[in-house]
Order: structure tokens, then C-alpha cells, then sequence
């Protein structure tokens, strides 16, 4: 990420013609929100006076305490190449502030950078975060509604003609590297019109901004192509869905603290704690890491997203994999969240339940390098696997619970989320699907 002075913004907005900034935040559920200025307002804006009603915005205040400033960091200052080269739009992601001068409980933003200070306090200057980010391209109808009807039939790692989403995926990938991204790889993914894109890992802050900005990058660019791009966890039945797998390490004095060449699994004690303290609060996140009543629709057998609380070096099939890689790029790949979460809730809440097992020397059980699918009821009891809630309810009941899951949230976004999402299940629960309707119309 580069680093700017305000100076250098007035300058290069001046320079590039830029003509409009979309000062960019998000709700307590990762939807990006924002406010645009005119260039003529961008000294106001980099002073910090920029103000918005925040009792507009799901989750954040009533309207009796609505006045809330937007403060840009200027170091995620970009310009969007697909907008017009005359009258250029750039922008700017803001942490939210309230009219006292505090930085506002509700903002998601602030939570994770809650939680990273009280990485830094415990001594680690840095942690890095890769996700991989999988997306379905649909086809849309006559209005341009999207449907679920994809125009390939490709499999994994296929490519053109049969993957006739490359296009597509090529220009997405063209325009993230113009905005700075360090794309590492793309390609078809499992099912028919599903697609992953991975790019370089970062510190958690500028990881969580980026998968926004991915999101909305892949959305844009799927658009031109006449297609609809979605990040929901399960569009379509009966082939897999779409994660968003996290990989993690902490690092301190440039040293990668998860590695240690003396362990049989070249692990340090760090890393194991961190595993122990994520399988001991999985359950009470999980509500984070897979927000929607759709997401539990991926979480089932049969699909390779993970449903058991376990960890691996060996095997993709448990929660917790550690890839092969060692030294540097020695990493803990946590496989159930997926791109409908919050990154900033979910990267707290991932990396508090990390710092707790250290706190707290919380050991793991030993590695399962067995396939968890394969095994029974009864030798997953035995030994002492547990598993993800089966659905929203059940996770944003285990979250309502949780005391660890309050204190990494704070009790606004706490409050506000766990209300919004027993509303959202439900409402799910009054409604009569598709398959309700052919199972039992007729016979009854």
C-alpha cells in the first residue's frame, strides 16, 4: 500500500483530473457504503470534516445522535480505471467517527483495528492475511436481472473455450492490478460458472479493504460483460458453493512466529495455541464468518467446505489446514468463512480467538489426517470432534452467548448484529420455498 501525504492527494487529483471521490465505509454487514464529494471538497474531506446521518445506515445510531464524520485513510486513495478518463473518479476508505471526536463503536473498521492493536500489544507488529476470494458468473435476463444460469458447463482449472468466463475473469484481473493489487492466480473453479481469484497477502487492515474492493471491482467488470457476478455462499443446488478461505501468520521484528524447523510439523508453539484458541471459539464466531441463513446450505457433507472442528496439515477435509509451505510463508488456512461475511468482523473475530489461545496456551487436539467425511457418527464422537452450527440460528445462538465474542464486537455491533439476524432467520422461516411446494402440493 502506498503511503500518501494530503498533499499528495489535492496534487494528484489535480494532476489525474479527477473530478469526483467516493469517500467509502461500510454497515455492520460489509455493505459498502459511501458519500461523494466534488474534487472542490476534497480539502474539507482530508481535514476530517465530512458529515453524513449515520441513523441512515443499518446498524449504526438512532436519529437522535445521527451526526457522524467520515475520516479518509488517504493511504486507499485509487482512482477506478473503468469510469471516464474525462471527470475521473477516485476513492477513499473512511473510519467513522462520532460528533465528539471518538471513533464511533460501530464501525466495523474500528473493530478490527481494536483488534490488532491488542495484537501489537502482545508484541506482534504484523498480521498478514491471504484470502481467496470464489464468485459465480451468471447470465442475466432481458432487464438485466441476474438468474442462476451460467453460460459454461467448466470444471476446475478449465479453460477457454469451455471456460467462457475468462474473459471476464482476464479484465477483472487487468483492472485490480491498475488499482494496485498483486494478483497471484485465477482460475475456473469446481462448479459450472464459479471462479476464484487470488492476490498477494497483506496486513489484516488492508486485507479486509481489499476484499471490497475486489468485491466491487469483480461485480463492475462482470457487468460490462453483460453478466452478473454474486459472492452469495450458495447460489445454486447440488454443486458446491463458494468460500472464502483465510490465511493467516503473525509476524514479529519481520519473523514469521508461526514457524519453528524443529517440530515435526515445522510448527511453533504459537501457531498450535493460535489453532487451539480458533477451534475453542469457531462456534461462537461462526455467526461472523458465515452471515447469511444461505451459508449454512454450503457447510453440508459432500461439497469439501468444512463442517468439523478440526485441524490438519495433512488433509483439506477439517476446519483448520496447514498448507505446505514453510519458513516465511508458513501459514494457517482457516476453510469455512465465505465472501458474504464482514471481512472486518470476521479478521477480528479470527485473529481475538488466535490471540486468546496464545494468551492462554489453549493446546489443540492432536491433527486429524484422516478424511472427516469418511468417518462415522460414532468415531467423530470418540474422538471428540465437535462441529460448525447447521445453521443461523444455531450459530447466532452460540454467539449470543458468548462472552468472547461480545468483547471482540463491542456491545453496539453486538447488540445491533445478533437482533438483525434472528430478524433475518426469522423471516426466512416464513416463507414457503420451491421445494415445500413440489414435495407436497400434490400430496397433501
Amino acid at each position: 500500500m502506498p503511503e500518501y501525504t494530503k498533499e499528495d492527494i489535492i496534487r494528484i487529483v489535480q494532476d489525474e483530473g479527477v473530478e469526483f471521490i467516493r469517500l467509502q465505509f461500510t454497515d455492520i454487514f460489509g455493505m459498502l457504503k459511501n458519500v461523494a464529494i466534488t474534487a472542490k471538497q476534497l480539502e474539507k474531506a482530508l481535514d476530517n470534516k465530512c458529515m453524513f446521518d449515520g441513523s441512515s445506515i443499518e446498524g449504526f445510531v438512532r436519529i437522535e445522535e445521527s451526526d457522524m464524520y467520515l475520516r479518509p485513510d488517504i493511504n486507499t486513495f485509487v482512482i477506478f480505471p473503468w469510469r471516464p478518463q474525462t471527470g475521473k473518479v477516485a476513492r477513499m476508505i473512511c473510519d467513522v467517527y462520532t460528533a465528539d471526536d471518538k471513533p464511533f463503536e460501530g464501525d466495523p473498521r474500528y473493530v478490527l483495528k481494536r483488534a490488532l492493536a491488542k495484537a501489537s500489544e502482545m508484541g506482534y507488529d504484523t498480521f498478514n492475511v491471504g484470502p481467496e476470494c470464489e464468485f459465480f458468473l451468471f447470465l442475466t435476463d432481458s432487464e438485466g436481472n441476474p438468474t442462476t444460469i451460467t453460460h459454461d458447463k467448466a470444471g476446475y482449472f478449465d479453460l477457454g473455450p469451455v471456460d467462457l468466463g475468462e474473459n471476464a475473469r482476464r479484465d477483472m484481473c487487468l483492472v485490480l492490478e491498475e488499482m494496485g493489487f498483486e494478483v497471484e492466480a485465477s482460475h475456473h473453479e469446481v462448479a459450472p460458472g464459479q471462479h476464484e481469484i487470488d492476490f498477494k497477502y497483506t496486513d489484516a487492515l488492508a486485507a479486509a479493504d481489499a476484499i471490497l474492493t475486489f468485491k466491487l471491482v469483480v461485480k463492475t467488470i462482470a457487468q460490462r460483460h453483460g453478466l452478473h457476478a454474486t459472492f452469495m455462499p450458495k447460489p445454486v443446488f447440488g454443486i458446491a458453493g463458494s468460500g472464502m478461505h483465510i490465511n493467516t501468520s503473525l509476524f514479529k521484528n519481520g519473523r514469521n512466529m508461526f514457524y519453528n524447523e524443529k517440530d515435526p510439523y515445522q510448527l511453533s508453539q504459537e501457531a498450535y495455541w493460535f489453532i487451539g484458541g480458533l477451534m475453542k471459539h469457531m462456534r461462537a464466531v461462526t455467526a461472523l464468518t458465515n452471515p447469511l441463513v444461505n451459508s449454512y446450505k454450503r457447510l453440508i457433507p459432500g461439497y469439501e467446505a468444512p463442517i468439523y472442528i478440526a485441524w490438519s496439515a495433512r488433509n483439506r477435509s477439517p476446519l483448520v489446514r496447514v498448507p505446505a509451505a514453510r519458513g516465511t510463508a508458513t501459514r494457517l488456512e482457516l476453510r469455512n468463512p465465505d465472501p458474504s461475511c464482514n471481512p472486518y468482523l470476521a479478521l477480528a473475530a479470527i485473529l481475538m480467538a488466535g490471540l486468546d489461545g496464545i494468551e492462554n496456551r489453549i493446546m489443540p487436539p492432536e491433527p486429524v489426517n484422516k478424511n472427516l467425511f469418511d468417518l462415522c457418527d460414532q468415531d467423530r464422537l470418540t474422538a471428540g470432534i465437535d462441529s460448525l452450527p447447521s445453521s443461523l440460528e444455531e450459530a447466532i445462538a452460540e454467539m449470543s452467548e458468548s462472552s468472547f465474542t461480545r468483547e471482540v464486537l463491542g456491545d453496539h455491533i453486538f447488540g445491533k448484529y445478533i437482533e438483525a439476524k434472528m430478524e433475518e432467520c426469522n423471516e426466512y422461516k416464513t416463507r414457503v420455498s420451491r421445494w415445500e411446494i413440489d414435495t407436497y402440493l400434490k400430496n397433501y
